[in-house]
């Protein structure tokens, strides 16, 4: 998991060994078991994750105890609550594990000081959150503008092995579609 953690980051920066052993430093390793909450709604939310195995769902509850899934975190990816997490506050949404996962886990304590001991990766975190930030806004235009068909063959072309890891009620909810529509359009 950290060469992947390593591998990542030297994408965007390079690390000496040392830098990088720093950076580790910063981390805990988490493990958590399928169906398990990292954190709920209306719980602190102390870290972002790295996911190094594993899947994830980020989910909203409504008033009405409907589930909308944000998004997906599978390997190589950061998933949290960031408004919680960079505010210190609770999370409005929740974060699931759909498969057994380990991540490692970033305080913002910790995001803070390592930003300071180790400046390339200052770089590196702006990076993945730009990163974070045009996804999200992708995802936003796909559901104002595009077909249901659309979104799923997007989602087909971009994440082929995503929808062999999670059930079809569970893709036609991040689709924004019924589970009936799913399975008309992956007919």
């Amino acid at each position: 998991m950290e060469q992947q953690l390593k591998k990542q980051i030297d994408r965007v920066v390079e690390l000496t060994p040392e830098e990088f052993s720093v950076v580790l430093a910063h981390f805990t390793v988490k493990t958590f078991k399928k169906r398990q909450y990292v954190f709920r709604k209306g719980e602190r939310v102390d870290c972002a994750y790295y996911v190094g195995q594993g899947l994830l769902k980020l989910i909203h509850t409504d008033d009405t105890a409907r589930e909308y899934i944000v998004s997906f975190a599978m390997e190589d990816w950061w998933e949290s609550d960031f408004m919680a997490y960079f505010d210190r506050g609770t999370a409005s949404m929740s974060l699931k594990c759909l498969e057994d996962t380990v991540v490692l886990c970033l305080s913002l304590d910790n995001y803070q000081k390592l930003r300071k001991e180790v400046p390339k990766m200052e770089r590196f975190l702006l990076e993945k959150s730009n990163r974070g930030f045009i996804a999200s806004q992708q995802r936003i235009l796909s559901l104002m503008t595009l077909s249901a068909k659309e979104r799923y063959d997007q989602l087909l072309a971009q994440y082929p092995s995503l929808l062999q890891r999670v059930s079809k009620t569970q893709l036609a909810s991040y689709l924004g579609v019924s589970r009936e529509t799913l399975s008309r359009l992956s007919s």
